[in-house]
């Protein structure tokens, strides 16, 4: 029992100090730094497992170990979850392209790294989160702003399919390419999460869509060169991304 003329303790405090960050109803579970992206981890979970309609953010709450009430600190509603998801895969491969723009390099291997980075998060990440773009809610007007970030990176991947045609001699009469007007590139590395989701492909399918990109483009040329130098690239975009989150935390 409490002495007489003690402070009271609150939840939330030790003693009579108040500690950061929101009462959790148990220890950390799931991957992140944040509750925030153990939020994100959850949800992703959730919503390629059990389907976005059927997930609640009660659900979602419990997932995590915290109560619903706290989830609304960091995340107003369910659409909002989804939309913070779906953005993250078009706007790392956009944040690469940027960073790749910058470096001294031909465009066949510009366009392999992009791809190879691209489709090694739509492959390799703990959720098949690119299935969530077939959700019929995400065709709303909710998610604008989602989908105007994925026509940025197809027109990305557009103007470097256009460069690395450009600095190709002209295909022999009977050689089939591609026209880089037609978003193939784009449109290969959005099949990665039907594949997955499907049990289907290999561990290597990011390099092998990543070859057959710019296979279908018409390069020809050393393969294991370009995938040496297009790792390295990669190597280099993805020190600089985790320095940029070193500085925002």
């Amino acid at each position: 029992m409490r002495a007489a003329g003690a402070p009271a303790v609150l939840p939330g405090t030790i003693g009579s100090v108040r500690t950061a960050g929101r009462p959790r109803l148990e220890d950390r579970r799931r991957p992140g730094h944040t509750a925030r992206e153990e939020v994100l981890d959850a949800a992703g979970e959730l919503f390629t497992t059990r389907g976005y309609a059927a997930t609640s953010t009660r659900r979602i709450a419990e997932a995590v170990g915290i109560r619903q009430a706290s989830l609304y600190h960091y995340f107003r509603t369910k659409d909002d979850i989804l939309e913070v998801l779906l953005s993250g895969t078009v706007t790392r491969p956009l944040s690469a392209c940027a960073h790749l723009m910058r470096m001294t390099l031909r465009p066949a291997v510009r366009l392999h790294a992009l791809t190879l980075l691209d489709s090694r998060q739509l492959w390799d990440g703990p959720w098949n989160l690119g299935i969530l773009y077939l959700l019929p809610e995400v065709r709303t007007e909710r998610f604008a702003r989602f989908h105007r970030a994925r026509d940025d990176l197809r027109n990305r991947y557009r103007e470097l399919s256009r460069a690395v045609v450009a600095d190709l001699p002209p295909p022999a009469p009977d050689v089939l390419t591609a026209d880089p007007d037609d978003d193939v590139v784009f449109r290969l590395t959005e099949t990665l999460p039907n594949l997955r989701a499907d049990g289907l492909g290999s561990p290597d399918q990011p390099v092998r869509t990543a070859d057959l990109a710019l296979h279908a483009l018409g390069w020809r040329g050393d393969w294991a060169q370009l995938r040496s130098v297009s790792r390295t690239a990669g190597a280099d975009v993805a020190a600089a991304a985790e320095r940029s989150d070193d500085r925002a935390g």
